[in-house]
């Protein structure tokens, strides 16, 4: 049983009873006065209490001390916050004398006009310091006053209150209030908010920043009236924190999302909130899924929340992603971290099929947040959006707190389990039972027990298979601390029940009462699908979607709705996040799309199956009924009539306004009135039959074919009397058009009413929204309806009026605009000019927003066109385009176009007379096309007096015409004309089979293809080489001839060739040189030099007579040559080598062709060398070269031949600054090359040799006389198969030696040896010897061959090789 449960000073103080006397004092007297006949064992008991009893008294002393530290304490704080008071209390008096002022009346009384017996409530607002007293006075029976008074002065307002009889109407009070509206509810001093501009329906994407932006006026801006803005998300307000900025100031209100996530998609609401109401803006945010860091995963969950947080558990819960093209979901992890650290801690070794998952292990006392990763066949998505930080406490523990309240509010706290007396081993937990169950887990949940002592608690949990009887221990090595505990691991299909132990440091309690048989299953499986899925039109851009709730719909999360173009079999998501209702707005449609949609719900077990598609829907504005008509104007009164004009509707509700309706009333009166029965289609009407000098009310309704909108606010009180003034009426319907950054246009239509003279122009007004100073825009009246107002600060808002101007002066100004705001609207486009595929002018024009009923309204000038005469207007879908029938200068000017039924969409374009003249000229071209040509009309010469005409077109079809013309006749295909046509190629040639001197004349071929046109002419008449029938007749006579005479041209190998053209001929001979006869072409080829000028002389001849072809190859001409052949050398010659010779070093550059005649120059560190004994220039066919005989230190340095060819040079450069290379073709060389090495500090030695043999040889290097073995040091090359070297890097002593080459083929072979000797420095060399020639190996007598006879002789090889 329990201890006896003490009174807690009993607890605290256990030395005193409830007679304040030491009980404890009491009892050691007795045990002393009984003390002399106590035994030794007693004696030591008496002695240990005797210490007890010390012990208890000093911690009675340190209470006292502390009670005392207390006390003191507590009275010093008492003095400081009666000092603090003190001092506020004089800050508070200052402040308040600096804010005193004299009463002043914000917000005046303002009059009424009511029934009698009805109430009525006159509102005021004032402001001063003290506060005023107000006091209301009657001053009559109509005149109220209200005075605000204080000790700086007073302030009143006044108001008058007129109060009419009813009429005497004999009927019930039901129907008479049925007749008579009531006032409505008087409120607060209402403010006025117009958003100026909102946001809209806004797309973004995970990571990325969004701020929603609204500008508003406020009138009237109060300083101490502010509204508060508020912010909501899915009608839950938003408050500031690290996902979200709030601002408000100067009538903007912001918020920013740093980061998004698809928790911050939902409907944004602004709530504008003042004493008078509410004004609101709301639109719909869509948050897409960030870029899968592995392809196809799935995205991120979202909505993390915490449930049921205890000391070492949580059950954490989410939203599933939507996988509309992904593959499904498998399973969730769930990731944990300590607050303050960045360590994430995965929960679960598996993924977690379902979006509830209990998180154990967290530490007491500590701060944890979570998120959750999405699993699918393709890989991990991204984290979710970590939770809000949740801390492991038991929540229980602050109802264990009791409170005792003590004299003069003082109050003490203390534990429940201080009430239970000395507890040691707890009591059995009780109320067990199942809180969560699923197929993967259950959760269990108790009771702690009671009493439950002081002692830290933990929990046992066993389960038992029911049938089976055996008890087993679920926790076995982490005991529980919290009355929580998910038990995992249970058999499919089986019943268990549970129960719960307690324990503590004294000892394990008995275990609680078993549960009821529990299975581990779903509570709710998945829902069933959505049906009856409607879509309707709501927007041009946008639909709304319907459905039926599903059946089976247990623990509903929401739905996830799907779109997809009719026909493209592609399903796009449509929100990211489940949304609860039945209705969803699916926004960022494209107009003029069919599309069709499916929806499927879910749950935190899974996804329904998609409900069935919807039928096809054309994305299209809704039909509605148009908004109120505004703007209301009296334009004229002649005393008995009243002209009104008014403003189109805003919005028109998807069809056209066909039918204006106006009601009117005297202002004295209640019942409104039909003016008009029949429809109004005009915004301008006259109300015929009033009654001159009363007063007048009027409501405008517009019409379509969907039915009558609303009505129009009341007008302004319109006196009908007759007006006489002078100066004109006021213009009326003002229209803003071409909205951008700095500039608008505005347009008006002429007063009614002109005054006593015509109007002679217009003045524009111009002010500022929260200003009022006017300013005229234009110095000078214009004389047109319409004006471009430029210069304006982008992102303000303006109004206008307009005054008319005529003799007398300025008229009434109009009514005020409302607020333009001026930026230009994303996606603007502007009026281009073109000119069509038949070479028609037009101006075109594109806009995206048109509606069914959008027209397309063209004006010049500002004028709407409707004399068709010289232009047509085209519109087909979202482009209209205006062609001019006959452009001249008459169209010139300023065309614009405004589109209907949109938010203000028009643009305009000034046609200027030098942009008229370029759209004319290029009309022109496309009318009149021409046929390009790659080759005009030209002749060639045939033998026997054959001509052939021909032309070549660019491209030619299938249909294209053409004809020949002689002299203004024309030739049609016959056996003396051959005419024929290839159009693959574009060539129309003609053959004449004989041209005699009467063929003279002008020749010329028309082509036509399509609409495309093109002629070429020939002149054959004349002088010179036009005169071709002279020409033809000459050598008809003579025979044979030249076509092209001898020009000269070097080949690639420097091979000059002398090349002429002859006509074909009979025999061929000649005397100076021989040519060798090709098909039309005669050349001679040879290696050019200075023995070669001369006169060469060409010449053809047969039976028929002879031609010669003279060339002096001399003077400029051999110039020429020499520079030609000098480009082709410079331009492939080699780098500079070394050669070791006998007499030194040789620097030789290879190249093509080399003869002295070439101008080469050397130079040494810029120094231009000339040819003497110590360095000597030379060269021979292939190589030019600089000797340097016996070189010292003064020859080191950048060595440089340049190669000029009379309009560029070409260089080769070798730098000898300490490195060298060392190149040997004859034994002879060996010795002298390496006392050289010495000199030059080579450290690398090439030996190289020139091969040569048909076919090529095969070379092979020795060392003395042993085949050498290639490696990194030595390293051999065959470069062109000729240039034979061996590179020995990092030459060394051990590198001396006999060095040989052999080269061999199947004719023979030679061998070439040279001994190489290595030195150090410093050492004596021996002077060189003379080496010995190589003798050559006989070559094998090659086998007998049987050579065939050539069917046709061929000519000897021209060129460098036919000479060898």
């Amino acid at each position: 049983m329990a201890a006896k449960v003490l009174p807690f000073y009993q607890r605290r103080l256990k030395h005193y009873d409830q007679g304040y006397r030491s009980t404890q004092t009491r009892y050691v007297v007795q045990e002393y006065s009984a003390s002399s006949a106590r035994s030794a064992e007693e004696q030591e008991e008496y002695q240990r209490r005797v210490v007890h009893f010390g012990n208890e008294l000093a911690s009675l002393e340190a209470e006292i001390h502390e009670a005392r530290e207390a006390t003191r304490q507590q009275v010093d704080k008492l003095a400081v916050q009666r000092m603090v008071e003190e001092r506020m209390a004089l800050e508070r008096y200052i402040h308040e004398e600096s804010m005193s002022r004299a009463p002043d009346f914000l917000v005046r009384l303002r009059s009424h006009t009511v029934w009698e017996k009805t109430p009525v409530r006159l509102f005021c607002t004032v402001e001063g310091y003290p506060r005023p007293i107000v006091k209301c006075s009657i001053h009559d029976t109509a005149q109220y006053t209200a005075v605000a008074t204080n000790i700086h002065g007073q302030a009143s307002t006044t108001a008058a209150v007129i109060v009419k009889s009813r009429p005497f109407v004999r009927c019930s009070s039901a129907f008479f209030s049925s007749l008579v509206p009531m006032l409505p509810p008087i409120a607060y001093t209402k403010i006025d908010i117009d958003f100026m501009e909102a946001f809209d329906v806004t797309f973004g994407s995970e990571g990325e920043t969004l701020t929603l932006t609204c500008k508003m006026i406020i009138s009237p801006n109060l300083a101490n009236l502010q509204p508060d803005a508020q912010w909501y998300r899915d009608d839950v307000r938003i408050t500031e924190s690290k996902w979200a900025e709030i601002k408000y100031g100067s009538g903007v209100a912001r918020l920013t999302l740093p980061h998004l996530n698809k928790d911050d998609e939902g409907l944004y609401s602004l709530r504008m909130v003042t004493k008078g109401g509410v004004s609101e803006h709301r639109a719909y945010i869509f948050v897409r899924d960030a870029a899968a860091t592995v392809v196809g995963a799935p995205g991120a969950p979202m909505d993390i929340q915490i449930h049921d947080a205890n000391k070492d558990y949580v059950i954490v819960s989410w939203k599933p992603p939507n996988i509309t093209s992904e593959s499904p979901v498998i399973g969730y992890f769930v990731d944990r971290c300590e607050v303050g650290t960045e360590n994430w801690i995965q929960c679960n070794d598996s993924p977690v099929k379902i979006c509830k998952y209990p998180v154990h292990g967290l530490f007491e006392g500590r701060s944890y947040i979570f998120r959750v990763r999405a699993v699918n066949k393709s890989g991990i998505s991204r984290p979710s959006r970590a939770s809000y930080s949740v801390a492991a406490l038991d929540p229980a523990d602050l109802e264990r707190l009791q409170v005792i309240h003590l004299e003069r509010g003082k109050q003490i706290v203390i534990y429940q389990d201080d009430l239970e007396g000395d507890v040691k081993i707890p009591g059995p937990p009780t109320n067990v039972h199942v809180s969560e169950t699923s197929k993967t887990f259950v959760v269990l949940s108790w009771d702690p027990p009671s009493p439950r002592g002081r002692e830290p608690l933990t929990y046992f949990v066993e389960k038992c298979m029911v049938g089976g009887g055996n008890w087993q221990r679920v926790n076995t090595q982490i005991p529980v601390r919290s009355p929580r505990y998910a038990v995992f691991d249970l058999a499919e299909g089986k019943s268990y029940q549970f129960r719960v132990l307690s324990a503590n440091k004294h000892g394990m309690s008995e275990p609680s009462e078993a549960t009821k048989p529990i299975q581990a299953q779903e509570v709710y499986g998945i829902p069933s699908p959505p049906g009856c899925i409607l879509a309707t039109r709501n927007t041009k851009t946008s639909v709304v979607v319907q459905w039926d709730p599903p059946k089976q719909a247990g623990g509903l999360i929401g739905y996830y709705i799907d779109s997809s173009i009719v026909g493209s079999n592609k399903w796009e998501p449509c929100n990211h996040k489940p949304v609860k209702y039945t209705r969803f707005v699916v926004h960022g449609l494209t107009t003029g799309q069919k599309y069709i949609f499916r929806v499927k719900a879910v749950n935190d077990v899974g996804f329904s199956e998609n409900s069935q598609e919807s039928t096809a829907i054309l994305v299209h504005a809704a039909l509605t009924s148009p908004s109120t008509p505004y703007g209301i104007t009296l334009l004229d009164c002649d005393g008995k009539s009243m002209t009104l004009g008014w403003k189109h509707p805003r919005f028109s509700g998807g069809a056209s306004v066909n039918a204006y309706y106006i009601d009117q009333r005297e202002a004295s009166q209640l019942r409104w009135k039909e003016t008009n029965i029949e429809a109004i289609t005009e915004r301008i009407y006259t109300v015929e039959n009033l009654q001159e000098g009363s007063i007048y009310e009027f409501l405008i309704r517009a019409a379509n074919v969907t039915g009558l909108g609303m009505s129009s606010d009341t007008s302004e009180h319109f006196k009908c009397e007759a007006w006489s003034m002078p100066e004109p009426g006021p213009t009326y319907d003002l229209s803003f058009s071409e909205i951008r950054n700095t500039s608008l246009v505005i347009q008006w239509k002429a007063p009614v009413y002109s005054g006593n003279s015509p109007v002679s122009g217009y003045y524009v007004d111009i002010c500022e929204v929260g200003k009022e100073e006017w300013t005229t825009v234009n110095n000078k009246a214009t004389s047109h309806r319409y004006l471009k107002v430029t210069n304006l600060e982008e992102a303000k808002s303006y109004i206008f009026r307009v005054r008319a101007v005529n003799a007398a002066g300025s008229g009434k100004a109009s009514e005020v605009s409302e607020p333009i705001f001026v930026q230009e609207r994303p996606g603007t486009k502007e009026i281009s000019s073109g000119v069509d595929e038949e070479g028609n002018i037009y101006l075109t024009f594109e806009c995206q927003d048109t509606t069914d009923i959008s027209e397309f309204v063209w004006c010049k000038s500002y004028e709407e066109i409707t004399d068709f005469t010289r232009v047509s207007i085209e519109t087909s879908g979202d482009k209209s385009k205006i062609i001019f029938k006959c452009p001249d200068k008459e169209d010139l000017g300023t065309y614009s176009v405004a589109v209907t039924d949109t938010e203000g969409v028009s643009s305009s374009y000034v046609l200027e007379e030098k942009e008229l003249g370029k759209l004319m000229a290029l009309s022109h071209e496309i009318r009149n096309p021409l046929i390009p040509l790659k080759t005009e009309l030209s002749y060639e010469i045939f033998e026997r007096g054959q001509v052939r005409f021909w032309l070549q077109a660019e491209k030619l079809s299938s249909a294209a015409n053409y004809r020949f013309i002689i002299n203004d006749l024309e030739v049609s295909n016959s056996e003396s004309h051959k005419i024929k046509c290839d159009r693959s190629t574009g060539i129309i040639e003609m053959v004449m089979d004989k041209f005699t001197a009467h063929s003279e004349g002008t020749y010329t071929v028309q082509i036509q293809d399509g609409k495309a046109k093109n002629q070429s002419s020939l002149v054959l008449i004349g002088d010179g080489k036009t005169n071709i029938s002279l020409w033809f007749f000459f050598y008809s006579l003579l025979g044979p001839h030249f076509l092209e005479y001898i020009f000269w041209h070097v080949e690639e190998d420097c091979t000059v060739m002398l090349v002429c053209k002859v006509q074909k001929a009979h025999r061929c001979h000649h005397s100076e040189m021989k040519l060798f006869q090709c098909s039309l072409f005669h050349d001679l080829s040879f290696q050019f030099s200075k023995k070669d000028q001369g006169i060469y002389k060409a010449t053809i001849a047969d039976d028929r007579g002879q031609d010669i072809s003279i060339f002096d190859v001399s003077g400029a001409v051999f110039e020429d040559i020499i520079n030609g052949i000098s480009r082709v050398a410079g331009s492939t010659a080699s780098e500079l080598k070394i050669q070791c010779t006998p007499e030194g070093i040789r620097l030789q550059c290879s190249m093509k062709y080399y003869t002295e005649e070439m101008r080469t120059l050397w130079y040494h560190k810029e120094s231009k060398i000339s040819s003497s004994e110590k360095m000597r220039v030379g060269g021979t066919a292939e190589m030019v070269w600089l000797q340097i005989c016996e070189p010292t230190d003064r020859e080191k340095g950048k060595y440089t031949i340049e190669i000029l060819d009379g309009k560029q040079s070409y260089k080769r450069t070798i730098d000898l600054s300490g490195q060298g290379n060392l190149s040997l073709s004859s034994s002879q060389q060996c010795h002298t090359a390496m006392s050289l090495c010495t000199i030059l500090h080579i450290f690398t030695l090439s030996l190289t040799c020139t091969v040569c043999g048909d076919p090529s040889p095969e070379v092979v290097w020795y060392k003395n006389d042993k085949e050498l073995e290639l490696n990194e040091h030595f390293v051999t090359s065959l470069e062109q198969g000729k240039y034979a070297s061996l590179t020995i890097k990092g030459v060394s002593t051990e590198d001396s030696g006999k060095y040989g080459i052999n080269v061999r083929n199947k004719y023979g072979g030679e061998t070439v040896d040279v001994t190489v000797s290595v030195y150090k420095y410093g050492e004596e060399m021996p002077p060189p010897k003379l080496g010995q020639m190589p003798k050559p190996t006989p070559a094998p007598a090659p086998a007998p061959t049987t050579k065939p006879a050539a069917k046709h002789p061929e000519p000897p090889k021209m060129g460098r090789a036919g000479r060898r």
